[in-house]
């Protein structure tokens, strides 16, 4: 199991260059965990693609359907006392630290493309990138 961030999932399923790794990190590892907060996310993104014509109201449903799917069983709520303690030694949003406090209540990797994520908590998540194309197979005890 890994913890993924919105952008993961989102890539998974809206065409862009990191669509691709997201294939293979879901062949790597297919149980995806997130917090619920995910679903409000990937709904801002889509609204941004509709917003732009960049999808069809069907598509951004379907979107919306399939990765409800993907997720089912493994949508977590996160205590706000773990993300507040979080953000108190960090300068990520309170948003990113709900994936962070996900994946150490799991004991399992955070798997993102978050660049102050991937800075301010370097025990717990790893690149999309390393996750891919590393020989390493990633274990937090």
């Amino acid at each position: 199991m890994i913890v993924v961030d919105t952008n993961i999932i989102g890539y998974l399923y809206l065409s862009s260059e990191r669509s691709g790794q997201a294939e293979k990190a879901l062949l790597k590892d297919a149980e995806w965990a997130a917090p619920v907060l995910w679903r409000s996310e990937l709904q801002n993104v889509l609204t941004q693609y509709l917003r732009r014509n960049l999808l069809t109201f069907e598509d951004a449903v379907r979107i919306m359907d399939e990765t409800t799917g993907l997720m089912s069983g493994r949508e977590y709520e996160i205590a706000s006392l773990d993300v507040l303690r979080l953000v108190s030694k960090s300068r990520c949003s309170a948003y990113d630290c709900e994936f962070v406090a996900l994946a150490r209540s799991l004991n399992v990797p955070l798997v993102t493309v978050d660049k102050q994520i991937l800075s301010e908590f370097p025990m717990d998540a790893i690149s999309l990138d390393e996750f891919v194309d590393g020989a390493v197979v990633v274990q937090i005890d």
